[in-house]
């Protein structure tokens, strides 16, 4: 049973991350689900990774009384899913990112909480593609983006997320780069990229169904409403607006964890999110002091996700049941992708 001071914890930082007030009752029942989870993580040797995006209620980490075990990125979760030591991992995220723990760690079960939780981008590109795209453009490297499904990576040279694009680009020997499938990332990475090393990149017309929606008029509209704030943008945003969003206000363009150490080192106090709105969440309980604007556009298959249907994968182990939450992959694909994600892992 949840004591009364992990209670109070897990409130007081769910509070922190979501000033949305719970009923009693959807309180009651929040409670309960925590508890159970807890209870069946240690019952059944489990761990839970939870992103970023996801519902702050699910983003509330063990030691503050909820249930993540490691919240992150996604190269911060892919590299704790390859260390992690327990049998089974509950994956609080989208089936991409589960497809990847899954990858790094074959023996054990990779349970996905709903198999809804997809995501536009990578459905946009299929294994089929990048070959065409490969016949195409022989010998030329293909960066296929974290935000690819397993068939995807299998055929990429390497993979990289966010975070790591630009060091990667900048470490393969070619003047041309095959970059999937996010075109409006791309767009935003070949302007660092042409600038510092020459290379052109072939692009993908992949797209965040999010992040496009951020453009110069919602950005520039908020910019004149808080003149003083700063502006944080992913580079998955249409690069237009990350052309205007920065000009005369000042702020990052990055991956959600560049946006993150942005924050904590700036001077400023208010701050224009550019990202899915859960990372405001993310971004409230890290630092309570500052004010974070945030145009709350929700990602529809991260919020599939529930601590309700988390607590069904954990009862489901161990049952006739666990299979409705199992990842499965065919081993081919997991040998071939298991590389290019490997070499991802290096740049981290």
């Amino acid at each position: 049973m949840l004591t009364t001071p992990t209670k109070g914890a897990f409130l007081q930082k769910l509070g922190a991350m979501n000033p949305a007030a719970f009923s009693e009752q959807e309180e009651a029942e929040m409670l309960a689900a925590v508890e159970e989870i807890r209870e069946l993580k240690r019952q059944k040797n489990a761990v839970i990774l939870s992103h970023f995006y996801m519902p702050a209620e699910l983003q509330v980490k063990h030691e503050d009384g909820g249930i993540a075990d490691f919240v992150g990125d996604s190269l911060g979760l892919s590299a704790a899913a390859k260390n992690v030591e327990a049998d089974n991992i509950i994956f609080c995220g989208v089936k991409f990112m589960a497809e990847t723990a899954k990858i790094l760690n074959p023996a054990k079960q990779v349970l996905l909480p709903s198999f809804d939780a997809g995501c536009s981008l990578a459905e946009s590109i299929t294994g089929a593609d990048v070959r065409q795209l490969k016949a195409q453009y022989p010998g030329v490297p293909v960066v296929a983006y974290i935000n690819t499904y397993a068939e995807t990576k299998a055929e990429a040279d390497i993979c990289c997320t966010s975070r790591n694009a630009l060091d990667i680009a900048r470490s393969l020997g070619c003047d041309k780069l095959i970059f999937l499938p996010d075109l409006f990332m791309g767009r935003n990475l070949q302007t660092k990229i042409k600038a510092e090393t020459g290379k052109e990149l072939i692009l993908w017309e992949g797209k965040c169904e999010v992040h496009e929606q951020f453009t110069p008029q919602r950005i520039n509209g908020l910019k004149l409403m808080y003149p003083e704030a700063q502006v944080l943008v992913h580079w998955e945003v249409p690069d237009n607006t990350v052309a205007d969003a920065l000009t005369g206000a000042g702020g990052v363009v990055g991956s959600t964890s560049d946006i993150i150490r942005f924050v904590g080192e700036s001077q400023n106090r208010q701050f224009i999110l550019g990202s899915e709105c859960d990372l405001g969440a993310t971004l409230r309980g890290m630092y309570p002091e500052k004010e974070f604007i945030v145009p709350c556009i929700k990602c529809p298959h991260m919020k599939r996700i529930t601590i309700q249907n988390t607590l069904e994968a954990l009862r489901a182990i161990g049952t006739e049941k666990e299979s409705l939450f199992q990842i499965r992959l065919e081993k081919e694909i997991m040998k071939r992708a298991l590389a290019p994600i490997e070499r991802m892992l290096a740049f981290s």
